[in-house]
């Protein structure tokens, strides 16, 4: 397995490429979709939580990922010494349709299946995506984790409807409302899923890219009166089952599953591991269930990384750990400072379990 760095958008640079490679990564995975575009509730030192209003304004959907842009950043990446392993996320102005079920839907299906090729023909062998319509919505931020450092979490749950023009987090119309979402239930939703996996697996299987679903964030059956699909750890399966094609894979997020009220992660980590359908993993800790959680320092929730650890690698998982955020350190570059304490304990513990192996 590969020690690997989430970057935001306004991350993809020299600055932030050093400070992957000094901290031992060889990969990262890469988000393209700017969380922070005329966001004033998200500081772009961490991750975004954004209010009931969204993140932000989504992207042009008339501007797709740019085959040349998409090489210079590979280009870039490797002159550290890292592979990008993966791009993660759709912009919602890119697939609201697909989403919503709304009258766009061919053309953007259409054009995902342009930035598959194009993310193909770059040799990124990855993209992971949320199939969600309120998206990551209701956390809350605090001084939650060890010595008062923020962190997110969740302190209950969060009813207000989706107004109409926000989708996925992110405000896709000038302006919102004023009615709300439509409504949708979880069939239909499931519905949607299997359409769009079957329209672009092909098309992805054919690139040499898989497509790699992240659970519910947070994992509850509705948030904002919207259905969520992978809420529990064995609805996962259900998506695997939509599907036998080797390019539908998981974005398996373990703090993300652990928050769930179900199943036992390490017998699920397990069996998915074992199925190969794993693309990569979001290496997080947690403490608490939704929808009281509180997400923690990598070595103080409620998981045994070490653990986790183990069952990648007696599984012999090849894919590539990343800390898709951590706890902001009290320091001139708290966001700096949580990621490396993240990456020196994954790092040290993959060296552990390999050594471990090579002395039974």
């Amino acid at each position: 397995m590969k020690l690997g760095l989430g970057l935001y958008r306004h991350q993809l640079n020299d600055e932030h490429f050093r400070f992957a490679a000094q901290a031992g990564c060889t990969a990262l995975v890469i988000h393209l979709v700017d969380y922070f575009n005329q966001a004033p509730g998200n500081a772009k030192g961490d991750q975004p939580t954004g209010d009931l209003y969204g993140w932000g304004r989504a992207g042009d959907p008339e501007k797709l990922w740019d085959q040349e842009f998409l090489a210079d950043v590979v280009r870039r990446a490797n002159g550290h010494g890292l592979a990008i392993a993966a791009i993660e996320n759709f912009d919602p102005a890119h697939w609201s349709d697909v989403l919503l079920d709304g009258p766009r839907k061919a053309e953007q299906l259409a054009n995902i299946k342009t930035m598959i090729k194009r993310v193909g023909a770059a040799g990124i062998p990855c993209i992971g995506y949320n199939f969600s319509l309120a998206g990551v919505a209701g956390r809350t931020r605090g001084t939650y984790a060890r010595g008062q450092a923020e962190a997110v979490g969740m302190e209950g749950p969060v009813d207000e409807p989706v107004p109409e023009g926000l989708v996925w987090n992110m405000q896709v119309k000038e302006q919102l409302g004023p009615g709300v979402m439509p409504p949708c239930t979880h069939e239909q939703l499931w519905a949607r899923l299997n359409n769009f996996l079957s329209a672009v697996l092909p098309v992805a299987e054919a690139s040499g890219v898989t497509l790699a679903a992240h659970p519910d964030d947070p994992p509850m059956p509705t948030i904002r009166g919207t259905p969520r699909l992978v809420y529990q750890p064995q609805l996962y399966q259900k998506l695997i089952d939509l599907s036998p094609s080797p390019s539908n894979q998981l974005e398996y997020c373990l703090g993300s599953l652990a928050e769930m009220t179900e199943g036992d992660l390490y017998e699920h980590t397990e069996d998915y591991c074992r199925q190969g359908r794993i693309a990569y993993v979001h290496f997080r800790n947690v403490r608490g269930k939704v929808p009281h959680y509180k997400e923690t320092f990598v070595d103080d929730g409620e998981i045994d990384m070490l653990r986790i650890v183990r069952i990648l690698h007696r599984n012999n998982f090849k894919g590539v750990l990343i800390p898709d955020h951590a706890p902001q350190m009290s320091c001139p570059a708290p966001w700096h400072a949580g990621m490396a304490f993240a990456l020196g304990y994954m790092r040290a513990a993959m060296q552990f379990v390999a050594r471990e192996e090579n002395q039974s």
